[in-house]
């Protein structure tokens, strides 16, 4: 296994557009790690850099303790799987599968034992002797996948494997995946621009934004404390809340919103010395849709209360989504399948305090409690 270390890494293309900028951050050995953000954020040219096929502009690279920057590809013990397969039409699975072993001059009775052994470990052992165009989509992701597996490299990087698949087949896909990393502790880098594989498939996930690295973390704590407002918004289905608006720091604090309509929020004492500052000032409230709940008499009595007006409702099966609208803002709550409000409907909604999120409104940086 080979860890990966990234110090002050920076790609500047000759047209002077930057496309990462001083990623540092270290990779353990046998971690899957995910480099997730929107479409042209600068993951895929991040792994790129990993697996050599970008030149670094400056920067130290490390895998396994080595520093690879100016090592070929063939030298730096890596295997990459790419989002389109690249298989080789005219060859069957076994041939696929063993020709990267093939180019280097293995013997044939080890390239023969490698492709059986991973054929087995991801269920292809029936489909050795057939061609790609023979297969399944999911099937021919696990060839590619089997192709790298063969070559036994400290390192896998997986650039977008499941974004070809339809939704079913990326959820097979998808496990498929964790269990072979599980069953193989190799390091694993997996690229997506979806936050969904990011979140069930990483053990730390690297969200990235213009190149920029905005927070490294665990899913559950990007998930619950995220360092800044984009880093909130982009993890999550449905999107968090976003509340903007004066915070007024008097009586357990409230948001002040459009035509001085306000929200009590009953904050806890834990938060009052990091939000006294913002006394008079603007912030951003944040409030994942799971938190807003159906008002109860059961509840707490100093949970906040609001009513808003439906206007989409959208059932799938083991929840319902509702868009609704508040004052001005829109809000979206993740309610259980009893619930199926009609559109036009008013419903009074309410929520811990504890699980309110607050950001400064100029900084966008996530606010702390004590």
């Amino acid at each position: 296994m080979g860890g990966v270390e990234l110090e002050n890494v920076r790609k500047i293309y000759a047209n002077g557009r930057t496309a990462v900028v001083d990623a540092s951050f270290s990779i353990a050995p046998g971690e899957l790690a995910v480099f997730v953000g929107p479409s042209g954020c600068g993951k895929t040219t991040l792994l790129r850099m990993i697996a050599g096929l970008e030149d670094i502009t400056s920067g130290t690279l490390r895998i396994g303790g080595r520093v690879v920057n100016d090592l070929p590809p063939k030298d730096r013990d890596i295997a990459m799987v790419f989002q389109n397969y690249a298989l080789y039409p005219h060859m069957s699975v076994a041939e696929n599968m063993g020709f990267g072993l093939r180019l280097r001059g293995s013997p044939r009775t080890e390239i023969a034992r490698k492709v059986r052994e991973a054929a087995e470990l991801l269920g292809l052992s029936q489909l050795l002797d057939q061609k790609p165009g023979q297969l399944s989509g999911g099937q021919q992701q696990r060839v590619a996948l089997g192709r790298a597996l063969v070559r036994q490299p400290a390192v896998f990087l997986l650039d977008e494997p499941l974004s070809n698949l339809d939704a079913r087949m990326r959820l097979a896909t998808r496990i498929e995946i964790a269990r072979l990393h599980r069953r193989l502790g190799t390091t694993m880098i997996y690229v997506t621009h979806d936050q969904i594989e990011a979140m069930t498939l990483g053990q730390r996930i690297v969200v990235l934004r213009d190149g920029v690295v905005q927070q490294i973390d665990s899913p559950m704590r990007l998930y619950r404390a995220p360092a800044n407002l984009f880093v909130a918004g982009f993890l999550g289905t449905p999107v968090i809340n976003l509340l903007p608006g004066r915070f007024d720091a008097a009586d357990g604090g409230r948001l002040v919103m459009a035509a001085d309509r306000s929200l009590p929020l009953a904050l806890p004492d834990a938060w009052r010395p990091q939000l006294q500052p913002y006394d008079g000032r603007d912030i951003v409230l944040g409030l994942r849709p799971e938190s807003l709940r159906l008002a109860a008499g059961d509840q707490p009595a100093h949970w906040p209360r609001c009513t808003a007006l439906v206007e989409v409702v959208e059932p799938v099966g083991s929840e319902v989504f509702v868009a609704m609208r508040w004052n001005t803002c829109a809000l979206t709550a993740r309610l259980p399948p009893t619930v199926l409000p009609a559109v036009g409907e008013s419903l009074t909604l309410s929520f811990d305090p504890d699980d309110l999120l607050f950001f400064d409104a100029d900084s966008e940086a996530r606010i702390d409690s004590a």
